[in-house]
């Protein structure tokens, strides 16, 4: 699913700002504190979908936030630290963490990790469909459908149009890259970048003719983004 709430606890600036910039870019929301008290007080509040928790902060640290989110509930917890013992890393997975980033860290790992966190962690019904505007992608039955109103149009595609559509649904706030449609969702012989603009403008028709007008658009000299606009 797409835009998820990111609670950001990094007492160190340019880190929370490298967060903040990388998530958002990948279609997540985020909220930002700098220290543990604050953490634990909007926690309840802000009601988020994960928690990027640093262990080394001034007043409350992470171990003892980490505790209070446990106290409350099973919200998905990833604990960033310069922190890099193995009885350190036991000790934030005893403690109910759901994965370990060391720092320094590659921003696109965060990502990536979050991403699985997430997927791991919704429920089943989530897990398998994504939503976007009138668009529902269900990766079970490898169906994408057009809700329009009371209308349900289900797409005629095939697999590789599919693959493009729920790759670009994940993150429907994204510019998506020729080069990297083609990584993802063209293996094998097509591995050409002009052949996504074929797929692109089959599935923009298809989407066209189901009342989908404008969902998935060009960004000119990038590539392609769904959303319109």
């Amino acid at each position: 699913m797409t835009n998820e709430l990111i609670l950001i606890v990094e007492d160190e600036p340019e880190i929370a700002d490298i967060l903040h910039a990388y998530l958002t870019r990948e279609g997540f929301r985020t909220y930002r504190v700098t220290d543990g008290l604050t953490a634990a007080e909007v926690f309840p509040l802000v009601k988020p979908d994960l928690v990027l928790l640093d262990v080394t902060m001034p007043g409350m640290d992470g171990w003892s936030v980490l505790a209070e989110i446990r106290r409350r509930g099973a919200t998905p917890v990833i604990m960033i630290t310069a922190l890099d013992q193995v009885i350190d890393r036991l000790q934030g997975l005893r403690l109910g963490a759901d994965d370990y980033i060391v720092k320094p860290f590659n921003p696109l790992e965060v990502v990536a990790r979050i991403q699985v966190v997430l997927r791991r962690t919704a429920p089943a019904h989530l897990r398998s469909v994504l939503r976007t505007g009138p668009l529902e992608v269900d990766l079970e039955s490898y169906q994408a459908r057009i809700n329009v109103g009371a209308q349900q149009t289900v797409l005629s595609l095939t697999l590789t149009e599919f693959r493009i559509l729920a790759h670009m649904a994940r993150a429907p706030s994204r510019v998506f890259s020729r080069g990297e449609l083609v990584e993802v969702c063209l293996p094998g012989g097509e591995a050409l970048e002009r052949t996504v603009d074929s797929h692109i403008s089959n599935l923009r028709r298809k989407l066209t003719q189901a009342g989908a007008t404008g969902l998935m658009a060009v960004v000119r000299g990038v590539g392609y983004r769904l959303g319109g606009g």
